[in-house]
C-alpha cells in the first residue's frame, strides 16, 4: 500500500499536470491558427539541425522556413531572420533552439509573430548581459571543448559527440558534426534592443538532460518570461532526439495543439 506522502506527491504531481495542460489550452484558445513556422538555429549548428521537426511540421500542413544563421554577428542573424519573416504570408511562429534564442527575443516583435518557442534556448531581456546571467549558473562541460581560431569557435569532435549532442545516436552526432558552423567569438556578448517574450505568448522545452546550457537556467527563463513549458529527459539538441515532442510543442503554439 501507498503512504499517505506518497499519495499527497502523485496527487499533488497530477494537480501540477492538469494546471500545465489548461494553461495550455487557455493559451492557445486565444491565439489565431499559424500556417507559418520559422526556424532558428543556433550556434555551432545550421539549418538541417530542423530536419527532423521540418519534415513533421510540414507534414501537419504548416509552411516551413528554416533559417540558414550566419552566426557572425547578432546583427547579421537578426537580418537573415527579418529576410526570412518578411518572407511569410500571415501569423507565424517564429521557433529557436540554443543562441538562436537571443535573434527571435528581437526579431520576434515583427507583427506576424503570434507566438515565440525556445528550444533549450537563450531568452534574454532587452540589454542584459546574458553573460553574466549565464555565470550564476553551473558551466556545463561543453565548454571546456571550445576551440577558436581566428576569431570563430569551434566544438571539439569529443565534446561535441559528449557533450553538445548527447541523446543523440553517435552515427547522426558525427554527421551534425561535420555541418557545424563556424560561429564568432565575439557573438556571445551581443545584446538585445528588445525581449519579444514580454508581449507574445511563449512556450519552452526545457533538456533535463542539458550539458550545453543548464536546465537551471532554462527553468529560469522559461519562468521567467511565464512560458507554457515541457521538460524531456534530453541532452541539449532536443530538437533531433525528441523531434515529435518539440513538433507537437510548435504545433500548440501554431494553435493547431489537440
Amino acid at each position: 500500500m501507498k503512504t499517505l506522502q506518497q499519495l499527497t506527491v502523485i496527487a499533488l504531481g497530477m494537480v501540477s499536470a492538469m494546471f500545465f495542460a489548461a494553461q495550455a489550452l487557455a493559451q492557445s484558445a486565444k491565439l489565431p491558427q499559424a500556417r507559418n513556422v520559422v526556424l532558428v538555429h543556433g550556434a555551432w549548428a545550421d539549418g538541417s539541425s530542423w530536419s527532423e521537426v521540418v519534415a513533421r511540421l510540414q507534414a501537419a500542413g504548416l509552411h516551413v522556413t528554416a533559417v540558414q544563421n550566419p552566426l557572425t554577428s547578432l546583427a547579421d542573424s537578426v537580418a537573415a531572420t527579418r529576410r526570412a519573416l518578411a518572407l511569410q504570408d500571415g501569423p507565424t511562429v517564429l521557433v529557436a533552439h540554443s543562441w538562436g534564442g537571443t535573434v527571435i527575443s528581437e526579431t520576434g516583435t515583427d507583427p506576424k509573430v503570434t507566438a515565440l518557442v525556445y528550444v533549450a534556448a537563450r531568452a534574454p531581456d532587452a540589454a542584459e548581459d546574458f553573460v553574466a546571467l549565464s555565470g550564476k549558473f553551473p558551466t556545463m562541460p561543453v565548454r571546456a571543448g571550445v576551440q577558436e581560431h581566428d576569431g570563430y569557435t569551434y566544438l571539439s569532435e569529443d565534446a561535441f559527440l559528449k557533450y553538445f549532442a548527447n541523446g543523440v545516436s553517435r552515427e547522426k552526432a558525427q554527421v551534425l558534426y561535420a555541418e557545424q558552423e563556424p560561429t564568432a567569438a565575439s557573438l556571445f556578448g551581443g545584446r538585445t534592443s528588445a525581449a519579444a517574450w514580454r508581449s507574445k505568448p511563449s512556450w519552452y522545452a526545457v533538456s533535463k538532460l542539458d550539458l550545453t546550457i543548464s536546465p537551471d537556467l532554462e527553468r529560469f527563463l522559461a519562468a521567467r518570461m511565464k512560458a507554457t513549458t515541457v521538460e524531456l529527459d534530453a541532452g541539449h539538441l532536443s530538437l533531433v532526439s525528441h523531434a515529435q515532442e518539440i513538433t507537437e510543442l510548435i504545433l500548440a503554439a501554431a494553435g493547431r495543439g489537440n
